[in-house]
């Protein structure tokens, strides 16, 4: 008989592990495959490397690759944006330093897909929940800079969604001049900043934070994937500053994550 190769069955059984469970830690994966640590960091490393598979940024979890994404379990197309958008996050917090946060929409909130927050020298509010963290549309720097950009049936069919909500971070959505006013001068800026009344936390919770943020959108051809931020302690930096020092490499960032995703079929 034909011997197998031990380390190619090994390899799949990873791979097989992560389509079961597409976002895992390490310890996820060896309670799939019970292949001892050391060597499954040498298979995971070597999958990594040969671009298969790849790890979030936020808390350093596994992922399928998209170049394995035909070949397997078809993927939310919005994991694909968080892939193509953590090595950009990753790059643009080690030149500026501050971190930075991928949302993107999840009906009547943003969700966040990825953040370099881990990454930062700063100290700032960090949970090891925070990918998955759901955000305000309406007063939040990334709701507003999507919603701003985003074609005018889906930010109609957003604000009419929020129009029923009894939260109160919604209720601009029950002012249609005012909310169109804001959008209007996110647009002409081309960024956007959170509501003064904003405290930061997640949708439905508010939790101050003592951040403030601005966001531009992954605007592509008149559709929009997500937006992307920066954010900083407001006691540190003045919105002024930040705009004059970082927004142009956040916009250089938005602007490579969409190349990013123009090779990406489906996308």
């Amino acid at each position: 008989m034909t011997k197998t190769i031990r380390s190619i069955e090994r390899g799949l059984q990873v791979l097989k592990a992560l389509n079961a469970t597409p976002i895992s830690s390490l310890q996820d994966v060896y309670r799939l495959t019970r292949i001892p640590k050391p060597t499954l960091l040498r298979i995971l490393h070597t999958l990594e490397q040969s671009g298969m598979v790849s790890r979030r940024l936020a808390d350093g979890r596994y992922r399928i690759s998209t170049s394995l994404t035909r070949l397997g379990r078809k993927r939310d197309r919005y994991d694909r944006v968080a892939e193509a958008a953590a090595p950009v996050l990753d790059r643009l917090c080690q030149k500026v330093s501050w971190p930075s946060d991928l949302m993107v929409p999840a009906g009547d909130h943003m969700e966040n897909r990825e953040s370099s927050r881990t990454q930062s020298p700063f100290m700032t509010f960090y949970s090891k929940d925070r990918v998955g963290m759901p955000v305000s549309w309406l007063l939040s720097a990334v709701g507003r800079a999507y919603l701003a950009h985003c074609p005018e049936a889906e930010r109609q069919k957003i604000i009419n969604l929020l129009r029923k909500s009894d939260k109160p971070e919604d209720w601009l959505a029950r002012d249609p001049k005012r909310i169109g006013e804001i959008l209007s001068e996110t647009r002409k800026r081309g960024y956007g900043l959170r509501d003064q009344a904003f405290v930061g936390g997640p949708y439905g919770a508010q939790l101050p934070d003592g951040l403030a943020g601005m966001a531009v959108p992954l605007l592509d051809r008149g559709r929009v994937h997500g937006a992307i931020n920066v954010i900083w302690p407001k006691s540190a930096r003045s919105v002024e500053e930040m705009v004059r020092d970082c927004l142009g490499d956040l916009q250089s960032a938005a602007t490579e994550i969409i190349h990013t995703l123009r090779s990406e079929p489906g996308i």
